[in-house]
Order: structure tokens, then sequence, then C-alpha cells
């Protein structure tokens, strides 16, 4: 798509990118400390300098266009580079020092965070980043971890969050498995399906229940809040487990369990405290986080 020559307007591109990666103006408007009709203008600004409709209004959500689409690409690399010039520019990265620590499940602390943390050496070599690998909700407000990444949005007040991702679960189970006890071919098949929980079976199966699973207690064989065991369960055939396509496709001997099944949302936050977003460490860390979980988070091959 062949775009018009603009006269650049950085507010304008701002406004977009933070809409576009909060799904609203009032949120996006909280992450950048302006107001909703000073984002809406903004956004409107550039739909009119493009000539093109970038997103679907919605009375609470606003939904990017095909055209939204590819523009958003090419604004993300933008962000991308003034992130870098910025840094660049000031001398401030180098000059950067001491410990922010992120929390994240096992799993996504396991396949997305070490290249970021790996770049982010280089971008700032002083800054010592503690990883706090746990499925509890670090309680940010009591400082027991600078930024976390949640799969749920913040509900404190004094909590910023943005979503950078979704990402999406299924149920996986090793080949080896499923052609001893046979492959569900409806949810009614699932009565029969042995389970591996991640968390404790009376609060799993009311989920699964009312995903449309027949499942009862006597379906659980197994239940951990390792992430990583949770993947060894499944692969030595104990049962099925719901995990993140990211972590179960890399896997070869393991495979989806009824792939008509609709897949269930996973959402990715990143949240930090208020005040801490004013932290020059922190907002460095925070700031290339968001740019590279908002990219696709897919497995690269076994």
């Amino acid at each position: 798509m062949n775009w018009p020559a603009i006269a650049f307007d950085w507010n304008q591109i701002r406004a977009f990118l933070a809409t576009a990666e909060e799904g609203s103006l009032s949120a996006a408007a909280r992450v950048l400390g302006q107001t909703q009709p000073t984002l809406s203008r903004q956004v409107t600004g550039l739909e009119e300098a493009l000539g093109v409709v970038l997103f679907e209004r919605g009375p609470r959500v606003m939904r990017l266009t095909q055209a939204g689409h590819e523009v958003l690409a090419h604004v993300r690399a933008m962000g991308d580079a003034a992130l870098k010039v910025s840094l660049a520019a000031s001398g401030q990265s180098q000059h950067v020092e001491g410990k922010v620590s992120i929390t994240a499940t096992e799993l996504f602390a396991r396949y997305h965070l070490a290249p970021i943390i790996s770049e982010l050496q280089e971008i700032a070599p002083r800054l010592l980043v503690e990883v706090i690998v746990s499925n509890d909700v670090r309680d940010l407000t009591r400082r027991e971890a600078d930024i976390s990444i949640r799969h749920a949005r913040p509900e404190q007040a004094d909590l910023i969050g943005r979503l950078v991702n979704e990402t999406t679960a299924h149920l996986y189970a090793s080949k080896a498995y499923l052609d001893r006890v046979g492959r569900p071919r409806s949810m009614d098949d699932m009565a029969d399906l042995d389970l591996i929980s991640f968390d404790e079976a009376e609060n799993i199966v009311p989920f699964l229940q009312g995903l449309g699973m027949p499942v009862t207690r006597n379906n659980m064989r197994a239940s951990t809040s390792s992430g990583s065991l949770l993947v060894e369960l499944a692969r030595a055939g104990v049962g099925a487990t719901f995990l993140t396509h990211d972590a179960g496709d890399r896997y070869a001997d393991l495979e989806k369990v009824l792939p008509s099944m609709e897949p269930v949302p996973v959402p990715v936050w990143l949240v930090t405290h208020r005040e801490l977003r004013t932290s020059r460490r922190i907002r460095i860390v925070f700031d290339l986080l968001a740019e590279r979980l908002s990219g696709d988070l897919v497995s690269p091959g076994n």
C-alpha cells in the first residue's frame, strides 16, 4: 500500500500507537498522561492526513481496520527506532545503573525473556536485571517487583498497565498418549480424558466445565504450579493440559487435543507502579519489554 507524503506529527503517531496497543482511547490517554479528547483529535488528524480510516469506533473499544494494521507495523518500527535514538542521544543508557526486578510465569520467562535481557545488557550495561519466576501475582505496591508480566488486567488504582499482546492457550497431550486412549472428536469425548492441572483441582474443574468440557475431579491425574514440569508430565503421557501455543508448539511429541476446540485467549499485560514509571532505569526496561513483547509470540521451532 502506497501512503501519501504527509507532514510528520509525532504526537499523532504516539496517539495512534498507544490507542492501537491499549484498545481504547481512555486507556491510551492514561498511558500517555493526556486527555481522551486530545488523543481522539490526534488520531482523527492522522486519519485525515493519510486519507484512510485507521479504527472502527465502538462504544468502549477501538478496533484496527486493515489499513490500521498496515500502518501499525510501520509505526512500531518507528517507535523502536525512536527509543534507540533517544537513548543514544542522551547517553542515559550507559549511565543508568541499579537493579530492576521483573516477575513472570515460568514458561513465559523461559521462552521470551532471555533475548530481551541480552539486548538490555547492550543498551544499559550497568543494569542488573532480576527475573522472579512465579505464577503468583507479585504485589507491586509493596515493591515485591518493579515490573510484572501478567495475564490479567491490573485492578489496583496505583498501577500502570499496558496490554502489549494476546496469545492463546490450547489443550495439548503427547501423541503417544492419544495413540493409546484415542483422539477426542467432540467435547463429549473429553469425559474420559486424563488431565494435568496447572492449579488446584477445585479451581480448574469449574474453569474447564465453563469451556464446555464434561469433566470432573476424577479426570485429574496430577497438578503442579511448575510450568516446566507441566510440560514434561504431558510429554510423559500422564494426560492433557492447557499450554499457550508458543510453548506447546515447540515440542514435536505434543499435539493439540481436538484442534477445533475454541482456544482460550491469554492477554499479556505489562504492569508497573505509577511512581516507578518515572524512574529512568525502570522506564528503559519497561519500554523495551513493551516493544519486544508486542511482536508475535510464536515458537521458533524445536
